[in-house]
């Protein structure tokens, strides 16, 4: 057991009464917000323990565990899949480790989820249509954040003017998103409840079904395509277009169901890519040269892949931007945020 994980197991044990550690293993998460390990226990349960690294990264547990308090009952009993249980929590530096329960299932990576069988694709939309058709009391009375569509255009804009200031970001891609943000007709959507952090690390698979979704920091009212953003990484076009058409059924299924979205999947791409520039620009402003260099190659590399995407464009009427497999977006990187 190495010394953050003992320290992690300490805590668990502060955090939970009668928890006795007896082993640690690796939690899949974000290495620069979050510490986090399973503890194994000696009545041979386990406990997800998550210990924020950054005052951000502690602000987003605190909102979780809003979260997880507005979830009653009746509102899981509608859900197709488990929630996490905050077990306890314990203050250290100001700031607070929390302990879950864990539950049950594994994490697949993408590739796994590209590979598995029809099934996969189908649990996947059907927890997002899920997830999309929440009451939106539930995050209203969690005071949490809710956002027209007019004002995701508007923090997708302030987003682009920061990332600009940094003089890293390339000609090529300012172009591409600034064009898109002034395509009207993009930003016409229904604003519904957002995960705002789902991606292929936080949905857990038990004999290839999906049976919880986790890391409920990001909830929040806003852009249906934040929660499909993680899609753009797929190699496969088609699991991705599998996905959507069967999300598409299943909201169409809902009592809420409304117009549909034909630019949902634009929106997406236009998500993951914004990814880079949030990344490049938490680097900078954490004067961090390896989240930088990060950064720089992702975006070298998108810039490349837009460019192919468009030369056979050249000389022809502008049209839509590429999709996210035409621009090459599939590139595994920093999530949405």
């Amino acid at each position: 057991m190495t010394s953050p994980h003992f320290t992690l197991a300490a805590l668990a044990a502060a955090a939970v009464p009668g928890l006795a550690p007896t082993g640690v293993a690796e939690s899949p998460d974000d290495p620069h917000e979050f510490e986090s390990v399973v503890v194994f226990d000696d009545k041979r349960q386990r406990w997800r323990v998550r210990r924020p690294l950054t005052e951000q990264a502690a602000m987003r547990l605190e909102t979780e565990l809003q979260v997880l308090a507005g979830f009653t009952p009746s509102v899981k009993a509608g859900l197709p899949f488990r929630t996490p249980s905050v077990a306890g929590a314990v203050r250290q530096d100001q700031l607070r480790t929390f302990v879950y329960q864990d539950m049950p299932g594994a994490v697949l990576g993408l590739e796994e989820l590209v590979a598995a069988d029809a099934r996969t694709a189908q649990d996947i939309a059907r927890a997002m249509a899920a997830i999309h058709g929440l009451d939106e009391q539930v995050v209203r009375e969690a005071d949490l954040p809710a956002y027209t569509a007019e004002d995701v255009r508007t923090r997708r804009l302030n987003e682009l003017d920061q990332a600009a200031t940094t003089g890293r970001i390339p000609p090529v891609l300012l172009r591409r998103w600034e064009a898109a943000l002034e395509e009207e007709t993009l930003w016409r959507f229904e604003p519904v409840p957002v995960h705002g952090d789902l991606h292929e690390d936080n949905l857990l698979f038990e004999r290839g079904r999906l049976v919880g979704v986790i890391g409920w920091t990001d909830l929040h009212i806003g852009d249906p395509a934040e929660d499909l953003a993680w899609l753009a990484s797929a190699d496969d076009p088609e699991f991705a277009a599998s996905l959507l058409q069967a999300y598409r059924e299943r909201r169409d299924e809902g009592a809420d169901a409304s117009a549909p979205d034909p630019h949902l999947m634009r929106r997406a791409t236009l998500a993951a890519e914004f990814a880079l520039a949030q990344w490049l620009v938490r680097g900078v402003d954490r004067r961090d040269a390896t989240m930088i260099a990060e950064a720089e190659q992702m975006l070298a590399e998108l810039t490349a892949a837009v460019e192919a995407a468009e030369a056979p464009r050249a000389g022809h009427e502008t049209g839509p931007a590429p999709t996210a497999q035409d621009a090459g977006a599939g590139q595994p990187g920093p999530r949405p945020a």
